[in-house]
């Protein structure tokens, strides 16, 4: 099926511009990967966690911790708000910022080839002077049983403690659709520091009618000597 020629020109101009950048990003690259869908009516309550071993060269978390909360606006519109905190090598845990996220959806699924979306956040730091925006790009395909996902972020980060920059970070899953309650996947991550593949489990638990437990679990492994050798995450979120 042929994309319209307008949808194609913006596209085909985002992934230029992604791909002619220097692919790295100062936060977090291993989290999750974003499916370009929106759920009408849909509120959804989220905590997810990553674990990471020690990089070299970089003074990365130990742990980070996300929660949020968030509410469909309209039919393709969907509104989230994220607390962060984290756990340095050093010291304890400590919340580290705010962060507020538009998904947009920007096709029907299965309207054209493949369905597409955006994803646009702020996030403000809470102890010292840096600020993040970031704008993703969003798209899936179904194969068969497969489904395949990309997520392309450019990001800019500013503020009086941080160099301000223009960065760039890839996600991509291809995950294998054996049952509702039990997916298996493999994802690639590639940023600042970070270049990793791993396998990830994940599944839906019906927990009522429009109640639903959506889980994730996967361990992923650096592939150079720069990225974290293991990084651990994990994922629950109830929407109703």
């Amino acid at each position: 099926m042929r994309w319209p020629l307008p949808l194609s020109r913006s596209v085909a101009a985002v992934l230029v511009t992604l791909v002619s950048l220097h692919s790295h990003a100062d936060g977090l690259v291993v989290d999750k990967v974003y499916h370009p869908y929106v759920d009408a009516l849909e509120t959804e309550i989220e905590w997810r966690s990553v674990f990471q071993d020690e990089q070299r060269n970089f003074v990365n978390p130990a742990q980070v911790h996300k929660f949020s909360v968030g509410h469909s606006v309209g039919e393709r519109n969907f509104v989230e708000l994220y607390l962060t905190g984290e756990k340095n090598r050093a010291s304890g845990f400590r919340t580290q910022a705010w962060e507020i996220e538009i998904k947009h959806q920007l096709t029907e699924q299965g309207e054209y080839a493949a369905d597409w979306g955006l994803l646009v956040e702020y996030e403000n730091a809470l102890h010292s002077d840096m600020r993040e925006f970031k704008l993703g790009l969003l798209t899936e395909r179904e194969f068969g049983a497969w489904s395949g996902a990309a997520n392309l972020f450019l990001i800019n980060e500013w503020g009086e403690d941080i160099d301000a920059e223009i960065e760039t970070a890839l996600s991509l899953q291809a995950r294998y659709r054996y049952r509702r309650e039990f997916e298996p996947a493999l994802e690639f991550y590639a940023g600042q520091e970070t270049l990793a593949l791993g396998p990830v489990l994940q599944g839906d638990l019906s927990l009522g009618p429009r109640k639903t437990l959506h889980w994730e679990s996967g361990v992923v492994f650096g592939l150079d000597n720069d990225s974290a050798g293991t990084t651990w995450r994990l994922l629950f979120e109830y929407e109703f």
